[in-house]
């Protein structure tokens, strides 16, 4: 499905004039030359992106994704994508919906949110924002909202810093003001097994896809260390200073945060800070992983991204035998709103969704008719209902923040004040 910003068959110098954004990730991947103007209004004006990217043996539909989501990151296209032509918002709209979404499947949700909107004429006031640009635009509108009237009708997201923080989305949880409205008796057998359980006890969330993190192992950057095949493998000793993690993705970094804080408590948490050596995206630690000295051993990223990675170069995927750990994506659906918003829950959790979900983007899908593809070894790891219910997750993220924070500057030799 075509993203709406660009098609591979244009120039590059097309496309980068455009979005001037992607010259660095460009140049940052093998395309020194296109920092040099000179040389891009030249050259680029002879090649199209997609003969560009497959000289250098990428898969030009898996970078458009890399690509999509950096010209996300620029609020200007942010705002052309989020138009009311774009995805149907209306100041007058009978649904409200807020969220953000993996890069990767955004642009083919919106288009198939798109679709479902306008073949049932409604008026939604859809704001999905890409992963991309955080979370803080949905924290600031929930914890301006003084009473429940004031939220959206439905909420999408991946991430657990803002729905599990008792003083933002707390208020409303525990005052029962959602609901899961999906229907589900079981889910995908994926996340409803012996290991793991994605179904709320408490009926408040739904959860209709997951964004599993796994490794990268760099097997030039082992230096005689046996591959790590546990996350408590990157907590050992000789992997200080050896990992790379998605510290600017914050709702995977969080995730990792919290789930090594609830395995493997602050000292799991601490030996993390000691362990990183860098924060670079996923796709720049695949695609300079042939070149980088002292580069990073291991880098966790979202199993999306390994598809990039070369089969016969030395970055090996390991999915953890303990678990790729799950940052789910969440559904949360209002009471007061169910017979206005039902169909639209319906939609979202139906096997056409979860196929966007499962197929390109390998984000596997919690609906129970939808193969994902996933072996019975490619196993979950979360904290679990228990933990999410009985701890302030706001408050157990903002504390691993620090000590995870100190441990790394520790280790580095630097100072935080």
């Amino acid at each position: 499905m075509a993203n709406p910003y660009f098609s591979l068959s244009e120039k590059v110098f097309d496309v980068t004039e455009r979005y001037p954004a992607l010259i660095d990730l460009l140049a940052d991947n093998g395309f020194e030359p296109l920092r040099s103007d000179t040389l891009r209004k030249t050259l680029g004006k002879t090649i199209s992106l997609e003969s560009a990217l497959r000289s250098r043996h990428f898969d030009p539909a898996l970078f458009e994704q890399r690509m999509v989501d950096v010209i996300e990151q620029d609020s200007s296209a942010l705002l052309k994508a989020l138009s009311p032509e774009a995805i149907g918002r209306s100041e007058n709209a009978g649904i409200r919906i807020s969220g953000i979404l993996p890069c990767p499947i955004r642009v083919q949700l919106v288009e198939h949110l798109q679709r479902w909107i306008d073949e049932h004429q409604l008026s939604v006031d859809c704001n999905l924002q890409a992963a991309s640009m955080g979370v803080e635009h949905l924290r600031h509108e929930i914890a301006a909202a003084e009473n429940a009237g004031d939220l959206s009708d439905l909420y999408l997201s991946a991430g657990f810093s803002v729905f599990f923080d008792r003083s933002i989305m707390g208020r409303f949880t525990d005052a029962g003001v959602f609901t899961d409205l999906t229907g589900y008796e079981r889910l995908n057998r994926d996340f409803d097994n012996d290991r793991i359980d994605f179904k709320d006890p408490l009926h408040r969330f739904s959860i209709i896809g997951a964004v599993p993190a796994v490794f990268m192992v760099n097997e030039d950057q082992l230096a005689g260390r046996p591959r790590p095949e546990r996350w408590s493998d990157l907590l050992r000793p000789e992997f200080e200073n050896s990992l790379a993690l998605p510290v600017r993705d914050l709702d995977l970094f969080n995730a990792v945060l919290l789930g090594i804080a609830a395995a493997y408590g602050e000292d799991g948490v601490r030996r993390l800070g000691r362990a990183l050596h860098s924060d670079m995206h996923p796709a720049q630690m695949i695609q300079s992983g042939n070149r980088r000295q002292n580069g990073p051993a291991v880098t966790v990223m979202p199993y999306f991204f390994t598809q990039m990675a070369k089969e016969s170069g030395p970055m090996k995927t390991v999915w953890p035998k303990d678990g790729a750990i799950a940052s789910p994506i969440f559904l949360l659906t209002k009471v007061a709103s169910g017979d206005r918003i039902q169909p639209l829950v319906d939609f979202l959790t139906s096997e056409a969704t979860g196929r966007i979900f499962c197929a390109g983007g390998k984000f596997p899908t919690t609906n129970p008719g939808i193969d994902n593809g996933l072996s019975a070894d490619q196993t979950f790891l979360w904290p679990g209902w228990d933990y999410l219910h009985a701890h302030d997750i706001g408050a157990v993220l903002a504390h691993a923040e620090r000590i995870f924070a100190e441990a790394e500057h520790a280790e580095k030799g630097d100072s935080l004040s």
